[in-house]
Parts: structure tokens; C-alpha cells; sequence
């Protein structure tokens, strides 16, 4: 009788060492043999908290038994067709319902593809095509891909852009507004007119692309305010305006889109991420005029629309809905703030949130930032069973992606080793 020794994560690890590029980095030293709604068993059956939902991918947990079930019922049916040679209901009906509730007013189309960065990419694909122009301005901190021009339009240098140069362009950066950034909105217009004199005329201008709530930048938040100056810009010379919520769409903010929040309309806008529950698509939604602005054949993918894809996110759109995950988002992210600050800490420093996206940051005796202490925590977080991630242009901002469909008591517990290590 032959024995098959079971993989532990070591053996596993050094597997992965031996045939993965160093590039491509893991955060935890585990692998997962299942997972269900909050809580992933790593192959040795160890349980952890998640509290990172695959980079907020999962607002409607792992392996909801709705999404499932929508794409067993696809699995029987085909895989795949590839969309441009033979299209699918599933495809039209998803673009149709977030036709119907994007923030966007009069007619509006959308297409879907298959990564955050390739939505990005088309956007500005569609804008240059819509205005004959070649420039386009992002935000420090934004994130927005791995590719060459979504690094480009990326906001931080480290990990992400070095040794990968030079850029496409042109592209340039203004400063973000944020309160615990020292820079303020008055400022950071004035980055964005300095821009206009001294790097590019706004008549060459394709697009601007922000995040309405940063991502990997921290989690810092656009005001209406903000927003608003941007679409007077925009409008005044012509410049399509792209709201990016490939991480803050999806209920993540207590609202389906973060934009709705800001009470301005995007021309363009993104979303990916949580849209399917963790199949692979994203999707690009904008004004008829604009969308409409490639030649045939400009835009598409081999795999973009995916069918799986497509249903999951029909499903996804009906778990929100159904099982009220705007207001448990809210709720999500007010007993997290509550809780933090109970603990009543000179170490934690500014938390901010929107719905249930909420970082917080670790800070020094001085009031600085705490890299080594927000590393700290996240390792003996870990060895405790809770999975945590960390942002921000410092490194010292926990961001807190817990699915919506959390259960209280699981919450709590991972609440509760949070605020164990920090006043330990």
C-alpha cells in the first residue's frame, strides 16, 4: 500500500520558491484547502479571520451558496464563448443592470473585461479616442494596476514602479487632499493648475482619474467639494473625468458606488474587485457619447465577460440587495471606528472610513508614522489567526476588508486580538 504524505505549508512554500519569480511576493506563509464566508483553514487546518477579503474582492464572503450555486448552473451550460465571436444573455444583462444603477445620468453603455487594470486602461483608451488628445493626470497615493501604463498612472513608486521604467506618458501626478496628509484642497488645485503651466497644456489633456477612496494610497477620501472642482475643470476644457472604484465600488462604502456619496457625476468609471464575488471581471460604465468613441474591434479581450464571471456578478448584485449589505456596511464600519477608539490608544492616530472601507493608522510617541509597529501588529495578528493588510504611503495604515457578511461574533473576535496586541 503506498502513502501519499500530506502537503504542510512549508513544503508547500518551498515548492513555490523553486518554480515562482521573488517578484511575486505572499503576504502570509500559508496556503488555504477551503474557505467560507470570514474564515479561511490553511492545508494543515489551522482557521484564520479574514479580514482582507482577497484585496476587498470578497464583500460578499467566500463562497457564498447564491454565487455558487448561479455558476454550477453556468458550469453546465458552456465556459466560455469569447464575447467579440459569440455573445451571451448574461453578458447584456449585467451590463444593463449597471447601466441602471450607476451614478451616471442619460444614456450610458458598458463592456466588461477581466482585470482592474485592463478596465483602467480602457478608459483611457476611450478617452483619448473621444478627444483626440494624448495627456492624462492622476493623484499621489492613487493606485490603479500592475501594467505598464496603469504603474504609470499609480501615485507611489515603491513596490510597484521601480526598476520598471521609463513610463508611459504623458502622464502626470497632483497632489491628493486629504487632512492627515497636510495638504489641502486649495493646494492641491493649485498642484493641478501648476500642471497646466509648466507640463501640459489642458487642450492636451485626455482624462483625469481618481479614486473617490484611495486604496493602496490609504484609504483617504475625496470630498464633494473636491469632486466638484475636478467636474468644473473637466468641463471647462474639455477633459473626460474617470472615477475609479475598482477597490471602493461594490457596497465597500455603504453605497453600490463610493461616487454616489459625492453628488458628481463621473464621464467614465470603473469597478472590478467585489463585482462577481471573486470570479475574475471588471467592467467599464460611462456616457454613451464617450463609450460609443472607439472604432469596432477597438475595444474587447479573449476572455473578458467571462460567463462564470457574469452570473456570479448577477448573483452578487442580488446578495446585496437581498441581504442589505449597504446598511451592514455602514454598521460594519461604525462599530469598527467605535471599537478602536474604546481602546483609547496615544498609538493609534487618524481613522477614517466610509462604510465598512476603513483604515486606521499606528503612529509614534512623536506622531509619526509607525511602519515597524503596523508590522508588528499584522504579524502577531497572524500567529493569533487574523489576516490583516496594510497601506498607505508610509506603510503604517491597517485597512480593514472584512466581508459584509460578517457574522457579529466572528467580528468581534477579530476585534478582539486587535485590540489584545495593541494594549499588550
Amino acid at each position: 500500500m503506498t502513502t501519499t504524505n500530506k502537503a504542510t505549508n512549508q513544503s508547500l512554500l518551498e515548492r513555490r520558491k523553486a518554480v515562482l519569480p521573488t517578484g511575486l511576493g505572499v503576504a502570509f506563509p500559508v496556503f488555504a484547502a477551503k474557505a467560507k464566508n470570514s474564515e479561511i483553514w490553511d492545508v494543515e487546518g489551522k482557521r484564520y479571520i479574514d479580514f482582507v477579503g482577497g484585496i476587498s474582492v470578497l464583500n460578499t464572503g467566500h463562497s457564498h451558496p447564491k454565487i455558487t450555486q448561479r455558476v454550477h448552473e453556468q458550469l453546465d451550460k458552456f465556459t466560455h464563448t469569447a464575447a467579440q465571436m459569440i455573445n451571451y444573455e448574461c453578458y447584456v444583462e449585467l451590463a444593463e443592470k449597471l447601466c441602471d444603477k450607476a451614478p451616471i445620468s442619460g444614456a450610458k453603455k458598458a463592456f466588461f473585461l477581466t482585470t482592474g487594470a485592463e478596465a483602467v486602461e480602457n478608459c483611457v483608451k476611450i478617452a483619448r479616442a473621444k478627444t483626440g488628445r494624448p495627456g492624462v493626470i492622476s493623484f499621489v497615493g492613487g493606485w490603479h494596476g500592475r501594467t505598464l501604463m496603469c504603474m504609470s498612472l499609480t501615485g507611489k513608486v515603491l513596490p510597484y514602479k521601480k526598476n520598471f521604467g521609463p513610463m508611459p506618458g504623458p502622464v502626470f501626478h497632483a497632489l491628493f487632499p486629504a487632512e492627515e496628509l497636510n495638504v489641502t484642497e486649495a493646494q492641491a488645485l493649485h498642484s493641478l493648475e501648476m500642471i497646466f503651466q509648466a507640463d501640459i497644456d489642458p487642450s492636451e489633456v485626455a482624462a483625469m482619474i481618481i479614486e473617490p477612496v484611495q486604496g493602496e494610497g490609504g484609504f483617504h477620501q475625496v470630498t464633494p467639494s473636491f469632486a466638484k472642482a475636478l467636474r468644473d475643470i473637466c468641463d471647462e476644457h474639455g477633459i473626460v473625468l474617470i472615477f475609479d472604484e475598482v477597490q471602493c465600488g461594490f457596497a465597500r462604502t455603504g453605497t453600490l458606488f463610493a461616487a454616489e456619496q459625492l453628488g458628481v457625476e463621473p464621464d467614465l468609471m470603473t469597478s472590478a474587485k467585489s463585482l462577481a464575488g471573486g470570479y475574475p471581471i471588471s467592467a467599464v460604465i460611462g456616457r454613451a457619447d464617450i463609450m460609443n468613441a472607439p472604432q469596432v474591434g477597438g475595444l474587447g479581450g479573449t476572455y473578458a465577460g467571462n460567463p462564470l464571471a457574469c452570473v456570479a456578478a448577477l448573483a452578487v448584485i442580488e446578495v446585496i440587495e437581498e441581504e442589505n449589505l449597504l446598511e451592514r456596511s455602514i454598521e460594519i464600519g461604525d462599530k469598527i471606528e467605535s471599537f478602536l477608539k474604546e481602546l483609547n490608544l496615544s498609538s493609534i492616530g487618524h481613522i477614517r472610513h466610509k462604510g465598512a472601507m476603513l483604515a486606521f493608522e499606528l503612529i509614534d510617541s512623536e506622531g509619526k508614522p509607525d511602519s515597524d509597529a503596523t508590522a508588528n501588529l499584522k504579524q502577531k495578528c497572524f500567529e493569533q489567526g487574523l489576516l490583516l493588510a496594510s497601506c498607505g504611503m508610509h506603510g503604517n495604515a491597517i485597512r480593514v476588508m472584512v466581508p459584509l457578511t460578517v457574522e457579529d461574533e466572528v467580528l468581534q473576535e477579530g476585534l478582539d486580538i486587535i485590540g489584545g496586541i495593541l494594549t499588550a
